[in-house]
């Protein structure tokens, strides 16, 4: 999954504020500034803000976070477990009910705007193939 303006949906925790940019200055207070209550693309607050924002959704959801790696969750259910690796933009899902997978990809693009890029072909500069006798993962270059 693709999350679409990801570091737009975050919600910024701490007091920040910026210029009025050119173009969009008030003609008669041009030394106001604006108090951002979400995150803008360029701050450097935007990539935690939008970690933190999908990391409650997801523990709100039933996900358990690792203890290993912070973008790591776990939801177990009756019939297996459902994976979510989450880096930046990108999601990974993964898990042995295909209608839990189904059913969250839809949930989040319902949440967040979303793009289903399909089976996983290349994550991170490394190549996976899938087949019967199991997953191949490849880093050729």
């Amino acid at each position: 999954m693709d999350v679409k303006n990801v570091f737009l949906h975050g919600d910024l925790q701490e007091e920040v504020y910026m210029e009025q940019p050119p173009g969009y200055v008030d003609q008669t207070r041009p030394n106001l500034v604006c108090r951002l209550k979400k995150a803008l693309y360029g701050l450097k607050q935007a990539p935690r803000a939008w970690l933190d924002k999908i990391g409650q959704y997801f523990v709100t959801s039933g996900f358990q976070t690792s203890n290993a790696d912070f973008s790591l969750y776990v939801k177990k259910i009756d019939h297996g477990i459902v994976v979510i690796v989450i880096y930046v933009d990108d999601l990974i899902i993964t898990g042995d009910s295909d209608v839990d997978i189904f059913d969250l990809k839809k949930l989040l693009k319902q949440k967040f705007e979303m793009k289903d890029l399909g089976e996983l072909r290349y994550f991170l500069g490394i190549e996976v193939i899938q087949s019967l006798k199991g997953i191949w993962l490849l880093q050729r270059q």
